[in-house]
């Protein structure tokens, strides 16, 4: 992002002291609606030799002689090896935690604009035994909680899309979703070609994300199973993906799963996903991980749910940009 002659000096921070207040005072909110809830805050590495592989996160990288690690996209990994500790018949604590919740700084290259930053805190948690419903229900609890928009509303994928878009999701075909994105009068990239969930990608964000959360606070869930990412597929219905995301006035704030515990299934997803970044000319990351060791050992059944709390900041306060919110952004750091 440009510095403009209206910023200050390079030296000094881009967020007032009382924003910085407000954003520790939110902090407090936060970790005390979780501390209510029975949650135990932990702590897992920023920096590991596993990364979650993904399409479309980037790592920043760090070497160490021959040695690479990554600094985390997300504190994921780390905190599914946690839960499953508590399943494993080799360690077995009977204080051992069900629910546990983190604030983590995470890192992803090339994400810069007014709600980006390489940088930045999220907060995750999970909860052991939840399903998709009392997920969805945790974190309507917490926007209510630490938003003042009121309680949220629930729109699956599908009705979402058909609202607004015009398309069934879940069975449109790629010429589909590519004429109506013409006909919408939606600039086409030519790299999109026929790959289904991109079209989908850009028909949520161009024509769907607008309208989420306009009113309150929307909760978007049952994705494609091609966009599952570490969600579990329905057994009633295997095209759907157990994933919900909040929206608030058409910004994405949290990404949550009903989790994937079969170990095979992530190593077939990892395999897929390296597969899609190679074709769109990024390095494979790695595919084996001490998660898959640990799903192996056994990952009870649980929902996860990641929150960026910098946007959550912007939405408390009405913040144009993350560099109000944030002492010293990338540029600056």
């Amino acid at each position: 992002m440009n510095i403009s002659a209206n910023d200050p000096p390079d030296h000094r921070p881009t967020a007032a002291w009382p924003m910085l207040r407000r954003r520790a005072e939110l902090l407090g909110q936060l970790r005390t609606f979780f501390a209510d809830r029975g949650f135990l805050e932990v702590e897992t590495p920023v920096l590991s030799a596993d990364t979650v592989v993904d399409v479309h996160l980037d790592p920043f990288e760090v070497h160490d002689g021959d040695a690479v690690f990554y600094l985390q996209t997300s504190p994921e990994f780390g905190m599914k090896r946690l839960l499953a500790s508590v399943a494993d018949d080799n360690d077995r604590d009977a204080d051992a935690p069900t629910a546990i919740y983190q604030v983590s700084r995470v890192f992803r290259r090339d994400e810069r604009g007014p709600l980006h930053n390489p940088e930045f805190t999220m907060v995750e948690w999970y909860r052991v035994g939840d399903n998709l419903a009392a997920g969805m229900s945790l974190l309507g609890e917490l926007a209510a909680t630490l938003l003042p928009f009121g309680p949220a509303e629930r729109v699956s994928y599908a009705d979402a899309f058909a609202e607004h878009a015009g398309v069934d999701a879940h069975r449109a075909s790629v010429a589909a979703l590519r004429n109506t994105a013409e006909r919408r009068g939606i600039n086409v990239s030519a790299g999109l070609g026929d790959d289904r969930d991109a079209w989908l990608d850009l028909l949520l964000v161009e024509l769907v994300a607008p309208h989420l959360g306009a009113e309150c606070p929307t909760i978007l869930f049952d994705y494609p199973a091609s966009q599952a990412a570490l969600a579990v597929t329905r057994d009633s219905d295997p095209s759907v993906a157990e994933r919900f995301e909040l929206y608030v006035r058409g910004i994405e704030l949290a990404n949550g799963y009903h989790e994937l515990t079969d170990a095979d299934e992530l190593r077939r997803r990892n395999h897929e996903n390296n597969a899609k970044r190679a074709a769109l000319g990024k390095p494979p990351l790695p595919e084996m991980s001490r998660l898959l060791d640990a799903m192996e050992a056994g990952l009870p059944p649980c929902c996860g749910c990641a929150l960026g709390f910098d946007r959550l900041l912007m939405l408390a306060i009405g913040a144009r940009s993350i560099d109000e919110v944030i002492a010293l952004p990338f540029d600056r750091a």
